[in-house]
């Protein structure tokens, strides 16, 4: 979401005059700070899994609630055949591929999940790079230190990103859909009650889903 938040934030507060300071990181990894204290208002995770046990856990009053569905695709800066499509991986010419985290990164956790439906996780584990969040994966796609690896969509749209390498869709049967989830979190009502909910409704508006579909978000 690094790079479409940036633009949700740009459109929210033309709209409402309200600043939005973002900070970015792996799902897994915002919630182990938000379960320690840290002063966030509402959290947007790659998955509902994490919103979803702040939930129960009583970081929030409301239950989170899907904002949109990403899409994982591979991608690479090497001249690599992608016609070959998931099965170039097995290549003996890919020396590196790079996921986030499976731990705590939703995306790494679904590249995970297409190795294994593609039956080539136990051909390709050694030649696996994980970053610990999907910024870091990015960052050893876009700067060649891996030969290829698994990214959002969202990612290869940005405007900043957009004509850099190559890149597919992976086929969505093979992954779990990633539905993307927003709660509100109970820290806002100290501070910032009235942003913080003018923010999450804003997210379910024209503006901000036409923004989502721009960077290829799927909405249902």
């Amino acid at each position: 979401m690094q790079f479409t938040l940036e633009d949700l934030k740009a459109e929210f507060t033309k709209e409402t005059g309200i600043g939005v300071k973002i900070v970015t990181g792996s799902s897994g990894k915002l919630t182990s700070q938000i379960e320690n204290g840290a002063p966030f208002d509402v959290f947007l995770s790659a998955d509902m899994k994490y919103p979803v046990t702040l939930y129960k856990e009583g970081f929030s009053l409301q239950s989170p609630k899907v904002y949109a569905y990403g899409v994982l695709v591979l991608w690479t800066m090497k001249d690599v055949d992608l016609s070959q499509s998931i099965n170039v991986l097995s290549d003996a010419r890919i020396g590196k591929i790079a996921l986030a985290d499976p731990e705590v990164a939703p995306y790494g956790r679904q590249a995970v999940n297409v190795l294994n439906f593609y039956k080539l996780y136990d051909q390709v584990q050694k030649k696996l790079v994980f970053g610990e969040s999907i910024s870091q994966a990015n960052q050893f796609i876009s700067t060649g230190a891996a030969d290829i690896g698994f990214t959002a969509k969202s990612i290869v749209m940005a405007p900043n990103m957009k004509d850099k390498g190559k890149w597919i869709e992976v086929d969505p049967q093979s992954y779990e859909p990633i539905a993307q989830g927003v709660i509100v979190l109970r820290y806002a009502q100290q501070e910032h009650s009235k942003g913080a909910k003018a923010f999450y409704d804003f997210l379910f508006s024209a503006p901000a889903q036409e923004i989502l579909k721009k960077y290829g978000y799927h909405l249902s």
